[in-house]
């Protein structure tokens, strides 16, 4: 009979970025107060579940996120680059949808493509990495479940992946809050269910709920026009 695992994929907690940078990939962008109070309360949410193994992503807002997790669970995180942000032309520089920056001549040339996308790490590059990462949690905890911590844009592209759905997406339409939780539920090898919790979801302030973006009204990712 075939085994039953899980592996979630949870985002991290709110960023402090007062100044509206699109991060990406940059150090020094640590979880704000209430990131922090976000990461607690997912562990507070399923630190009695059967979690064998917590892994994420090697900037330090996915790190602090992992960890009280795995101090309730009593284990190790462990890093794995393969679960990063994804790259992005834009990264680096302060960037928000209100102030038009997607209408200057200047970005054309990065918008060209939105199937691939032009300004960024193609999505079945990211796919393709966060399925073997998730392979491989899945195969580290078999019978058991696994989090994968990790940030929106992989997150929701290995969703698309999964339900194999188109990559094309309007990005305030992504179903991954602030350290929401996306479940791959396996039996076997094979992905059978998969399903969307939100543990934190009730500190999100209002206005922001149906917002995808971080702390400073920036996203992580540019987003198509």
């Amino acid at each position: 009979m075939s085994s039953t695992t899980i592996v979630h994929l949870l985002r991290h907690g709110e960023v402090h970025n007062p100044d509206g940078i699109l991060y990406g990939r940059a150090t020094g962008y640590r979880l704000s107060a209430l990131g922090e109070q976000m990461a607690q309360r997912v562990a507070d949410a399923v630190g009695d579940r059967d979690i064998v193994r917590v892994t994420a992503s090697p900037l330090e807002r996915a790190q602090q996120t992992a960890r009280p997790l795995a101090e309730a669970r009593g284990v190790e995180v462990t890093t794995d680059v393969r679960v990063i942000e994804s790259e992005n032309v834009f990264a680096g520089r302060p960037f928000s949808l209100s102030d038009g920056v997607l209408r200057r001549p200047s970005t054309w040339r990065h918008l060209w493509n939105p199937f691939r996308p032009s300004w960024g790490e193609p999505y079945k590059q990211v796919a393709a990495r966060m399925m073997a990462a998730v392979g491989e949690a899945r195969e580290a905890a078999e019978g058991h479940e696994a989090v994968l911590v990790s940030h929106q844009l992989p997150i929701w592209t290995t969703r698309l992946f999964v339900e194999e759905r188109s990559y094309l997406h309007n990005p305030r339409k992504r179903q991954c809050t602030l350290c929401s939780l996306t479940s791959l539920h396996f039996t076997g090898d094979r992905i059978t269910t998969v399903t969307y919790s939100e543990p934190a979801g009730d500190l999100i302030p209002v206005g922001n709920r149906s917002d995808p973006f971080s702390a400073g009204g920036a996203p992580e990712q540019a987003p198509p026009a």
